[in-house]
């Protein structure tokens, strides 16, 4: 009974510091909009970084990166400890991803008579290949294996979101990047301006995925000979050590791989007509045929939509069930010119904001009432807004687009002005007495604002349409 005791008295003690340790990463008292901090380079493209260390990361525990490739450049194959969701910013191309146990059902085969019936001999066959374009959202889970190619003719630019917290990675709080390929230089590595976090539990480099070798230098040559069956000179390639491409590498002469067309997938998903969203019954959505592809930039299938005012596009496990895995979901934004996203929270996650075109004002408030982050959010800047700190959002004169990752299947928001807010759903004796003012102005306080999310310019009258960003 005593070692009973005992080993639970540890228990919650060990779930106490735990629990404290997280609330002391999330005890904010300034946020700042950020930008990448480092720039690795390779031979068709270059990766940047923003600082992990920095407190806003940490207490939403992600990380993120961007990636550029240049037309004809191939992220080499790798596959990373934490569940990304990367939103494709600009440009076109495909992924491919390997999931352990699902079938080569992509596979080109030619008919040859082998002095039998039915022989083939196949000339290429391997897992299915995901085709994306500009506006889509892509899921890949932690562990998996994949590679991205650039098939376009501008380069192809992903904002890419890690959950380095989420409970799939058993590692540390770092994401970690295994290459199954290339010779990534360690003397691309750059720390400028990196600290060690005051827990040091985000170790100096340990977030550079684009620093390591790939994982075959470190299997003995002999060993990779006999496990591939192959002589050893092909074992020794796999090892790449002479390989000074980087970890996005050009194929000069185009990349081959078998694939159908996005017109025909995009003609088929047509014909659907869209039946079917949202609805898995565990037979149509398994592992090897799951989606991880869905397009939040058209404005047309808008979740929220003012026409004085912007629209929003929410992704979630509903839409794309794959999340549910992965715990993530997205949002598309666009304010118009002038324009205010009223005040809310996030109830059950962190909001990971990245300004894609023009500009906003954002207000960020915690739960002392005090203002943590107060201006201006640029193109190509990202702000962290902690789960149920209050924010409010106001374009600049050209607008603003922005992508926002969270950290929750289903995020939702709670608003505080408009038509379905917090206020409006308070009777009006209570906001009198809890403002202090009389029941008029509580009235006005309550019902002042018809609209729901986005509001149009101005205090009490709209100024016609702004223009679109």
């Amino acid at each position: 009974m005593a070692k009973l005791f005992l080993s639970l008295s540890l228990l919650l003690l060990v779930h106490g510091c735990l629990a404290f340790q997280q609330k002391n990463e999330c005890q904010i008292q300034r946020i700042d909009a950020v930008e990448p901090r480092q720039r690795v380079e390779s031979e068709a493209g270059f990766t940047e970084f923003f600082d992990t260390n920095d407190q806003q990361f940490q207490c939403a525990g992600v990380e993120v990166i961007r990636h550029q490739i240049e037309p004809q450049g191939l992220l080499l194959p790798s596959y990373v400890n934490a569940p990304i969701l990367f939103y494709v910013e600009q440009g076109k191309g495909f992924q491919g991803m390997t999931l352990p146990g699902c079938p080569e059902t992509y596979e080109v085969s030619q008919q040859q008579f082998q002095g039998r019936k039915g022989g083939q001999s196949f000339q290429d066959r391997h897992q299915k290949i995901q085709e994306f374009r500009q506006g889509d959202v892509v899921a890949i889970p932690a562990g998996a294996a994949h590679w991205i190619y650039n098939n376009g003719q501008d380069d192809l630019v992903l904002i890419v979101l890690l959950d380095s917290t989420n409970f799939a990675n058993q590692l540390d709080q770092n994401h970690r990047r295994f290459f199954l390929a290339g010779n990534p230089q360690q003397e691309q590595k750059q720390q400028q301006g990196r600290q060690q976090s005051p827990r040091g539990t985000r170790q100096q480099g340990q977030s550079l995925e684009a620093g390591s070798n790939n994982i075959f230098q470190g299997f003995d040559v002999d060993v990779l000979a006999e496990a591939f069956n192959v002589d050893r000179e092909t074992a020794e390639m796999l090892r790449c050590e002479d390989d000074r491409r980087g970890h996005i590498v050009r194929v000069e002469r185009g990349l081959k791989v078998v694939s159908p067309s996005m017109s025909r997938e995009e003609q088929w998903q047509g014909q659907q007509g869209g039946r079917g969203r949202g609805q898995d019954n565990g037979f149509e959505e398994t592992i090897c045929s799951m989606k991880v592809r869905a397009n939040i930039d058209d404005y047309t299938q808008a979740d929220v939509y003012n026409p004085q005012a912007g629209h929003c596009n929410h992704l979630n496990s509903f839409k794309l069930p794959i999340l549910r895995l992965l715990q993530l979901s997205a949002e598309r934004g666009v304010l118009y010119r002038n324009a205010i996203m009223g005040p809310y929270w996030t109830m059950n996650a962190h909001n990971i904001i990245y300004v894609t075109k023009g500009n906003m004002r954002m207000q960020i408030v915690n739960d002392e009432g005090q203002a943590v982050f107060d201006d201006q959010i640029q193109e190509r800047q990202l702000v962290v807004v902690p789960q149920n700190f209050a924010v409010v959002k106001q374009a600049g004169e050209q607008g603003c687009r922005w992508i926002s990752f969270r950290t929750n299947d289903n995020a939702m928001i709670n608003t505080l002005a408009g038509q379905t807010s917090a206020i409006r759903a308070l009777p009006v004796d209570v906001l009198t007495n809890a403002y202090q003012i009389p029941r008029e102005e509580a009235q006005k306080l309550k019902y002042s604002r018809e609209e729901t999310v986005m509001f149009s310019p101005g205090s009490f009258s709209s100024r016609g349409r702004a223009p679109r960003v």
